[in-house]
């Protein structure tokens, strides 16, 4: 099971509030572990207030106004989810289209649709060691599913989470935790 492009939806019962209602885009997977960044859930921090501190102006083309809370891990660090992939100093490249960027040699090159055709910012990421996930899925704490770039790029983030849900023809309401033994 490698679920690199996937989206992780929370059940809708998710008792951590940091994860509740998330949906996580999954960036590396493997035996070592996973990471990813959480799609829907907007920092107060306005995306100009990021770029004017580094010197640069808001790009138009990007559909959010906004940086995301990655996830708990290293949220004092900066990631850049982007197609295309590119040359950047330090990037995960994510399929054939996507890569996650944490260098800043990236940051002047947003304004510019033939390098960066669309983005999303993110501070910090979500991570888990070898197995935890695993047994996350197990506890039925998560849903699921082949991600869309659609859904990370082209609605806005309130939208996200149900809309990820649609895309197992699911209705949160119809979820229940535990599962039946015959």
């Amino acid at each position: 099971m490698d679920l690199t492009n996937h989206f992780l939806i929370a059940m809708p019962d998710m008792q951590d509030n940091f994860f509740a209602d998330s949906v996580v885009y999954v960036c590396s997977y493997s035996a070592e572990g996973c990471m990813g960044v959480i799609i829907n859930k907007p920092s107060p921090l306005p995306l100009r207030q990021i770029l004017s501190a580094q010197q640069h102006t808001e790009p138009q083309h990007l559909f959010d106004d906004y940086i995301f809370l990655g996830g708990p891990v290293q949220v004092d660090r900066g990631f850049v989810l982007h197609s295309p992939a590119g040359n950047w100093m330090s990037s995960i490249v994510i399929g054939n289209n996507l890569a996650l960027t944490s260098s800043g040699d990236i940051l002047p090159h947003l304004h510019d649709e033939q390098s960066v055709k669309q983005a999303m910012l993110f501070m910090g990421y979500t991570g888990w060691s070898a197995g935890q996930l695993e047994r996350e899925l197990a506890e039925n704490s998560w849903l699921t599913v082949p991600a869309s770039e659609h859904i990370m790029f082209g609605m806005p983030h309130e939208q996200r989470y149900q809309a990820a849900m649609s895309l197992l023809n699911i209705a949160p309401e119809q979820l229940i935790r535990t599962g039946g033994h015959a």
